[in-house]
């Protein structure tokens, strides 16, 4: 999360990061709530974000904005499937990433 620091917009808090591993530490965090947004990881294995994207739309009540990495801008259809909010391809491009959490993420 290098790539998007703390303060991507002025008109935004500070943003803090909560880093998991597996896809069902994730659910329990997601369904747990207090999480403003989920940062995907597309590339992941053995669960993949794309898939988990389509499981917390799938299963959630009250499911955050998703934003997914994806492997490559090809693969925006699998994303649109996944039924993410929102897609950045590798390689990540800093200016990209934080346009798209600012978009999700600004006051509505």
């Amino acid at each position: 999360m290098s790539a998007l620091g703390t303060r991507p917009h002025p008109d935004l808090p500070r943003l803090t990061y909560l880093e998991v591993a597996t896809a069902p530490v994730a659910l329990e965090h997601l369904d747990a709530g207090g999480v403003d947004l989920a940062i995907l990881d597309g590339e992941a294995t053995p669960t993949g974000g794309l898939g988990l994207a389509k499981q917390l739309r799938d299963e959630l009540d009250r499911c955050p904005p998703v934003l997914v990495l994806i492997g490559r801008a090809d693969d925006r259809w699998l994303a649109d499937w996944s039924r993410a909010d929102a897609s950045v391809p590798h390689p990540i491009d800093p200016l990209r990433l934080r346009d798209a959490v600012n978009g999700l993420l600004a006051p509505a």
